[in-house]
């Protein structure tokens, strides 16, 4: 009915604009958050009561560029809209029954049992709304898919799919594992890190505030971290932005293989995310060097308007490999739909 969207992460004046926003559209009947991280704790979607609310904060360290501003947010909220129900969406859930050898880390047990170290898996309320959007274009039941899906954007992951079911995922504990990102690192050689803070005397801080905001495609360009940016400066000879596509699309590469070999046979791949749905150069340089698992280039170049009308398209050459979808991301419309979900509507 309405929408106000924000580019900066919510700050003190969340609740301000939120009051503002709240005025000028009818009284919501509820309110669903999206929150990136359930901890060990908050397995399903959920009503946000005191419990809850003391649960949140208590993992806000293990997501802290999503988490931690979602929370005032939250509080907002709640404190604006007393009497309607809040629901809590996580992004953990789609993969809370990841089978064990894909959640376990190499660790010692103590680690495992006395500090929760695992992997939980993240962009599950957009790889939820692209695998129902997948099955409905491939004319197929959800319980009958295996497939890879892959969010790329701000944050990107790949997901193994097995019958409607996540089995294997390349972000971890935190949003920081995995493919190279905008601005995050991704995966990393543990190594690496001990060496820096040994060697180099690098604090926790700076490596936190370094892997999260001043790497990925942003490290590698020195410029930019949107790949709109990249591919044009590309294009005009610029050397480090063309090092930065080729190192996040052979990132992406290797994610998509690395779930694929937690699969019998790959039925589709499909593309979801900002990155994903509107950028036709980063697919195709993914997908024409997928021959491998039998996936080919030569990919159809949908209009985003037209995209986002009709909210996926199928842009394989038909006949000539594995199908490649794009879907429109729909964590929103996932989110209203975990909402009523929880509360019986």
């Amino acid at each position: 009915m309405a929408d106000q969207d924000a580019s900066e992460p919510p700050g003190p004046a969340a609740a301000m604009e939120l009051r503002n926003f709240l005025s000028e559209v009818p009284a919501p009947a509820a309110v669903g958050h999206r929150i990136v991280h359930g901890g060990p704790h908050l397995t399903g979607h959920t009503l946000i009561d005191t419990r809850v609310r003391a649960l949140l904060a208590d993992v806000a360290d293990l997501a802290p560029l999503h988490v931690t501003p979602a929370l005032p947010v939250v509080d907002a909220a709640r404190e604006l809209l007393p009497d309607v129900p809040h629901v809590a969406c996580f992004d953990t859930v789609f993969h809370k029954d990841l089978p064990a050898q894909a959640r376990t880390y190499a660790v010692p047990e103590r680690w495992r049992a006395e500090y929760g170290l695992r992997r939980y898996g993240f962009h599950g309320l957009s790889y939820s709304w692209a695998l129902q959007r997948a099955a409905q274009a491939l004319g197929r039941p959800v319980d009958d898919l295996q497939v890879v899906l892959v969010h790329l954007g701000g944050g990107s992951s790949a997901c193994a799919v097995r019958n409607g079911r996540s089995v294997d995922t390349t972000m971890g504990l935190t949003p920081l594992e995995g493919l190279v990102m905008s601005k995050r690192s991704g995966s990393l050689d543990p190594g690496a890190l001990l060496w820096l803070q040994r060697r180099h005397g690098l604090s926790t801080d700076e490596l936190d505030d370094t892997l999260h905001r001043h790497s990925g495609l942003l490290g590698l360009s020195g410029t930019s971290g949107d790949t709109r940016d990249l591919v044009r400066a590309r294009a005009e000879g610029d050397a480090a932005a063309s090092l930065a596509l080729a190192t996040f699309t052979l990132s992406c590469r290797r994610g998509i293989a690395s779930m694929a070999a937690s699969l019998d046979r790959l039925d589709a791949l499909v593309f979801t995310g900002e990155i994903g749905e509107d950028q036709p150069e980063v697919r195709e340089e993914i997908c024409s060097a997928l021959t491998v698992l039998g996936i080919r280039g030569g990919l159809l170049v949908p209009e985003l308007e037209d995209l986002m009308r009709e909210g996926l398209r199928r842009i394989d050459q038909a006949g000539r490999g594995v199908p490649v979808l794009v879907v429109a991301t729909g964590e929103t419309q996932q989110i209203a739909a975990e909402t009523r979900r929880v509360l019986g509507m």
